[in-house]
Formats: C-alpha cells, sequence, structure tokens
C-alpha cells in the first residue's frame, strides 16, 4: 500500500482511485450513489477516501449531477415525543450510507414555523423531503411541498400522493392478543385511548380480528386522552365498574396505559401476572423495562421507519423508474417479551 500522501497536498479523486485501487468512475459512483458499485467496493472506496482525507466537493458534485445531494426531514413534535430518535436515527443511518446530507427540522406543531422551515429547505434545493409525524395519523401535506419529492413517516396523505410508511396496527393488536392467548388465556380485555385515529381504530380492528379468530368475545374499554398513566387507571376502573368478574388478561394501547394499570390493579391487591397479564405496545423502555415486573410488549418499527424513507426517498430519485415507491408501506411490529404475562390462575 502506498504512503499517506503529503497533508499539505490537496488530496483529488485521481488519489483516491489510485490508493484504493479502482477507476476514477468507480470513485464517483460510490460518492453519488450512481452507476453499479457493490457495498463493499462502496465501503472500501470510503475508508480510503476518509485516511486519505478527501471529501468530494458538495457544489461541484450538484452542477454536474443537478441534485444537492441534500434530504430535509421535517418533523412536527421530536422534542417531547420519546421514541422521536429512534426514528431520526435510522433516518441518518440510511442517508449516511449513501453520502447524503439530512437537514433536520423541527416545528413543535407551530403551522407558521413549519412553513418558513420547508420554506428555507425548497430555498436550499434539498433533492427532497421526508415529512415526519410523531404518532400514526392522516396529515395534509403542505402545498409547499408539491413540487419537492416527498415520502411521508408515520403519517398517510389522504390523496395518495405520497408514499409513506406507518406501523402494521392490525398486525401489532394481533400479535398483542395472540400472545395472551397462547399463554392459556381466554378472557383478554383491550384497553385503549378516548379518541380517534388509525392507530386507536387499527389496533381495535386487530384485537377483534384475533378474538374472533379464536372464538371469544371481544371487550373494548375505553380511558383518557392517550400518553399518560392515569388513562390505563381509569380504563381499569371502568372495567371493574362494568365487569362481575374480572378478565384474566389486558391488552393495552400503549405502555403508558399500562403503567396506570399496573397501579390500578396492584391497588386493589391483583398481582401482575400471577393474578392479570398485561401486554403493551411501543416498548417504551422506561416504562416496559423498569415496570417490576418488566411488561411485554410489542416494539413499534421506528428505527426502520425512519431507514426506510429515506431509502424509498432516493430510489423516487434514480433514473430506474422500476425502483420507484409509492402507496402505503405498512411495517410489523416486534414482540419484546419480559415478565408481564403467565398462565391463568383460573
Amino acid at each position: 500500500m502506498s504512503a499517506r500522501p503529503d497533508p499539505r497536498v490537496r488530496i483529488g479523486i485521481a488519489d483516491v482511485a489510485r490508493e484504493a485501487g479502482v477507476s476514477i468512475t468507480t470513485v464517483s459512483h460510490a460518492f453519488s450513489g450512481r452507476g453499479h458499485v457493490s457495498e463493499r467496493t462502496r465501503a472500501h472506496v470510503h475508508d480510503v477516501a476518509a485516511r486519505l482525507g478527501y471529501s468530494p466537493n458538495r457544489i461541484a458534485s450538484a452542477l454536474r449531477s443537478r441534485r444537492s445531494n441534500i434530504v430535509g426531514f421535517v418533523s412536527d413534535d421530536i422534542a417531547t415525543t420519546p421514541y422521536a430518535g429512534r426514528v431520526v436515527l435510522g433516518a441518518q443511518d440510511a442517508a449516511a450510507a449513501h453520502d447524503q446530507l439530512l437537514v433536520l427540522v423541527n416545528s413543535n406543531n407551530d403551522v407558521t414555523v413549519e412553513s418558513k422551515q420547508i420554506a428555507a429547505l425548497v430555498a436550499q434545493q434539498v433533492d427532497a423531503v421526508v415529512y415526519a409525524r410523531m404518532f400514526h395519523r392522516e396529515t395534509t401535506v403542505p402545498p409547499a411541498l408539491d413540487g419537492v419529492p416527498t415520502v411521508l413517516v408515520d403519517t398517510v396523505d389522504p390523496t395518495g400522493m405520497h408514499a409513506s410508511v406507518v406501523p402494521d396496527e392490525q398486525q401489532i393488536a394481533r400479535l398483542a392478543t395472540e400472545v395472551l392467548y397462547e399463554a392459556g388465556h381466554r378472557s383478554i380485555v383491550h384497553v385503549t385511548v378516548d379518541a380517534q385515529g388509525p392507530a386507536v381504530n387499527g389496533r381495535i380492528e386487530g384485537y377483534r380480528s384475533a378474538m374472533a379468530k379464536y372464538g371469544l368475545q371481544p371487550v373494548v374499554v375505553e380511558g383518557g386522552d392517550p400518553g399518560i398513566a392515569a388513562t390505563g387507571r381509569t380504563a381499569f376502573q371502568r372495567l371493574c365498574s362494568v365487569s362481575a368478574e374480572l378478565p384474566t388478561a389486558i391488552f393495552c394501547f400503549n405502555d403508558q396505559m399500562a403503567m396506570g394499570v399496573y397501579q390500578a390493579a396492584q391497588a386493589v391487591g391483583l398481582r401482575i401476572p400471577a393474578d392479570i397479564s398485561v401486554v403493551g405496545v411501543d416498548d417504551f423502555e422506561p416504562v416496559s423495562a423498569e415496570l417490576l415486573p418488566g411488561l411485554t410488549t410489542v416494539g413499534l418499527p421506528h428505527y426502520e421507519m425512519g431507514r426506510w424513507a429515506v431509502e424509498a426517498t432516493l430510489a423516487n430519485l434514480s433514473e430506474d423508474s422500476a425502483a420507484h415507491v409509492s402507496g402505503i408501506t405498512r411495517m410489523p411490529g416486534v414482540l419484546v417479551t419480559r415478565e408481564s404475562v403467565a398462565p391463568p390462575r383460573r
């Protein structure tokens, strides 16, 4: 291997090609994402470039390719949403793997702020935008993005104009219900929030579907607002007031509700999982991993959705129309097993 070039000398693409033992074209394709370059070769070229201190000139590259290699990431509420970081991390990892710069803006649910942020991204001639909401819902994409290739995360555009990725809410609910059924439970209640939306409705539908599959009677009990333990406590208290005999298992809309169910059940002398089994959704670890006993839950694909969005964005920018992505992609949840599920005592 040749010696490292003198640091006083400007390193060019030819130096990287020579050191890596590949052609200049291969180096160019390794950085631009164009052409047919294997992942192994791409990684080798990037390693050599990093060692030599070479960085491609983005401005010159943009002039040649008519692309800035910048992807905007527009979010509504990263600061207070507990799992938003996983979505961003997935998007950042995908962008880095393709040598794209991810520019993140966060509006804190202020429409005026978001409008100004989008205008700034468009002025910087970003190639595309990932438009993310921090909980699953329908949304209207701002008109300012009409001329910008846009992919949605955790939200769906009712017009169907933009590709989107969301959790598979029905699969998530079926999985949670099946875990309880397979543990031997036949009296399974779903406690949910007092709201409407794709997540709430989808999980109710998935729960009802699983219960019908097993020939069981579904029971849905509402609490209050999402995201707080009091909702779970309220739902459990309502369940106690309307049922002569408590269920042996409860599937909760999310982990915060499950925490409230823990509190309300333990307040009346019930033990988890000896007297009642509980399953949540999210795998919000400050709750699910810290409860005693640990909460069995269905983890949502936050990281995977963020990564998918950037990958889909770049696919839609490619010249290969067969690789373009459209419609709604639904990603499954994954079971995270802890200690809150056991066979029923009765």
